[in-house]
């Protein structure tokens, strides 16, 4: 770890990018960094083991998730301003989106700690470099709600006049297609399903193209969407 990346007056907070699916897809620095810190903080302890035991790093981890408490974040920023250099890592891709990323940062800028981003993979970014269409400007809206807001969620997709772009799970990626052809019959969409993995799949077309190759192939619902 190079000297400038140690905070003088205590140690530094790595936000470090992670695969979103195929291992390879780490990038040295992020494997020299996880190598050096003295702690990872994980979103889940389970899936990260699995990313170190892969590359043979055998750094202590800890989690912190949705449902941590803030003392859990404050024990990490503690340790930091001793001196200690911590690693945060979600379960997969760039963290700060989808996970409590943001708080640690926030919590460590307060008290003064330097902040590094070690950057890398990340859903959002790779389904804009194969999606083929103008993406200058997009809006992103993370995850539909699950009941309640999920028709205004819809409502605010099919109103944009640029491209948007959410994550989805696999138990309600359909119905939520069928929602967003009722509010635009002429929608037309590009489904990214476990990118980088061995069954990656890019399906583009109508949403009513999309929604009956689902339905007729409903094997595949499988994965990350």
């Amino acid at each position: 770890m190079n000297d400038e990346q140690i905070s003088a007056d205590g140690g530094t907070l790595f936000i470090v990018a992670t695969p979103i699916g195929n291992l390879a897809d780490m990038t040295f620095r992020g494997i020299e960094t996880l190598e050096s810190v003295d702690l990872i903080a994980c979103e889940d302890t389970r899936v990260t083991k699995k990313l170190l035991m892969h590359y043979e790093i055998t750094v202590p981890t800890t989690a912190l998730h949705h449902h941590s408490k803030e003392e859990k974040i404050n024990r990490i920023v503690e340790q930091l301003t001793t001196g200690d250099n911590v690693a945060y890592v979600s379960d997969a891709g760039t963290p700060g989106i989808s996970d409590p990323g943001n708080q640690l940062v926030a919590a460590a800028v307060k008290k003064g700690i330097v902040v590094t981003p070690i950057p890398g993979a990340s859903a959002l970014s790779v389904i804009i470099s194969v999606a083929g269409i103008d993406l200058q400007k997009f809006t992103f809206l993370a995850y539909p709600p699950h009941k309640k807001g999920r028709k205004t969620f819809f409502e605010k997709v099919a109103a944009s006049d640029v491209p948007v772009i959410y994550y989805d799970s696999v138990h309600r990626v359909v119905k939520n297609l069928q929602l967003l052809q009722e509010k635009k019959p002429d929608a037309q969409v590009i489904v990214g399903r476990e990118l980088t993995k061995m069954f990656e799949e890019i399906k583009r077309g109508s949403v009513e193209t999309v929604i009956d190759y689902f339905e007729t192939n409903p094997q595949i619902l499988k994965g990350e969407f």
